[in-house]
């Protein structure tokens, strides 16, 4: 580690905290699927996704041992202040200790995310916000990667960051369109029906009135010109 090219241990440094948050996800979508009920389209659509994370994790590994690295989590899977594994020898021996204390923290995520919500449309509603935004950090954490790689001229980390930001934007843009269903579900499941239909004819006299009106001032138009 301590002969790394400047460029090689920047990589390491990005590719090990990309690597750190899909170890982390593995653990929250594991808990997300488990919690999943009555929405097989959107539990599919989890556990396809779990395998993407887990494929990715072990690219992200094998790339960083093959830049001479060695992937580790940080004590927190690790955000962009770690500053992941350097060139240092003191630095490779706390490794292992950061490693064992990110993976408990990972650990406990699932249990927590079991504990919120209302109810169990709101528990999904939460799950998917939580899912959406993590998939913009990794959506930001591998466009970096790949900007960073193309201008060190690794075109191999390049293309690996891009496949990887491709996937989680597909994951967003269904956890974009599923939310609104969601919060549906909520506002049917914990309003009472008698409110939402007020909602709901409020809005259709609202329309129902702007089509009169735009009606009325054709039909007048009309009149002025004959």
């Amino acid at each position: 580690m301590a002969d790394l090219r400047a460029a090689d241990a920047k990589l390491i440094q990005y590719l090990n905290e990309a690597y750190g948050k899909e170890k982390q996800l593995e653990t929250d979508l594991q808990a997300h699927i488990a919690m999943t009920q009555g929405k097989d389209t959107y539990k599919k659509r989890l556990q396809d996704h779990l395998k993407e994370t887990k494929a990715q994790s072990k690219n992200l590994e094998r790339r960083i041992k093959k830049l001479g690295g060695k992937a580790e989590l940080g004590p927190d899977l690790p955000g962009p202040d770690f500053p992941g594994p350097g060139p240092e020898l003191a630095q490779e021996a706390a490794g292992a200790a950061t490693a064992v204390v990110g993976k408990a923290k990972a650990l406990a995520r699932g249990p927590l995310h079991m504990l919120r919500g209302t109810g169990l449309q709101d528990k999904l509603l939460k799950n998917a916000q939580t899912e959406f935004s993590e998939e913009h950090h990794e959506i930001a954490m591998y466009t970096a990667i790949e900007t960073l790689a193309d201008t060190v001229g690794d075109k191999e980390t390049a293309k690996l960051a891009k496949d990887h930001r491709r996937q989680e934007e597909r994951m967003a843009s269904f956890l974009a369109r599923l939310i609104p269903q969601l919060t549906r579900d909520v506002a049917r499941a914990e309003i009472p029906a008698a409110e939402r239909r007020t909602a709901t004819r409020s809005r259709r006299r609202s329309t129902s009135s702007r089509a009169r009106a735009s009606s009325s001032g054709s039909r007048s138009r009309r009149s002025s010109r004959s």
